[in-house]
């Protein structure tokens, strides 16, 4: 995947997507765009909700899928760091079913190793981190993981990033 940065309300939500990347200036970017938390924004958050997706607490296994790792910074419009932003990511398992939801579909039944969604703040750079899985395509949608980033004094920003090169995207 290549780096995505961008800004949006107050935010410049930047993903190095699966690599850590050098990030540019956020004043040189676009805005990132909001989209909808869609259908299966988590109804409750997990009691394992942190930045770990595929290790879930009390269980000793691992999810299915290709290990990824999300890092990237929050910024303000003038390109300061925003410690303290809270970061929210969902997305489905290897199976494409979410969790937490009302995932009614047909198929394979959800990864009971998978964490489904997590949460973490940001440092004092603006840096944020997540472990989790390289997402998969479902019927009906390209590969993506949703992002919520909240913090005082911002309007909450709900998008999604998409994997670099998906001929749906």
């Amino acid at each position: 995947m290549i780096p995505r940065r961008r800004m949006l309300g107050g935010f410049a939500v930047s993903a190095a997507a699966f690599s850590l990347s050098r990030l540019a200036p956020a004043a040189a970017l676009p805005p990132t765009p909001a989209q909808t938390a869609g259908p299966f924004y988590p109804l409750t958050m997990p009691p394992d909700a942190d930045s770990d997706l595929i290790h879930v607490a009390g269980r000793s296994g691992t999810a299915k899928g290709t290990v990824a790792l999300i890092s990237g910074r929050i910024l303000d419009p003038e390109g300061r760091p925003v410690t303290g932003a809270r970061v929210e990511i969902w997305q489905c398992d290897a199976n494409g079913r979410y969790h937490y939801v009302r995932d009614d579909c047909a198929g394979p039944p959800p990864d009971e190793n998978f964490q489904g969604s997590g949460q973490t703040t940001t440092d004092t750079s603006g840096g944020y981190r997540f472990r989790t899985i390289r997402p998969v395509a479902y019927p009906g949608r390209t590969p993506h993981i949703h992002f919520a980033v909240s913090a005082a004094g911002f309007p909450r920003l709900v998008t999604q990033m998409y994997v670099a090169g998906e001929p749906h995207n």
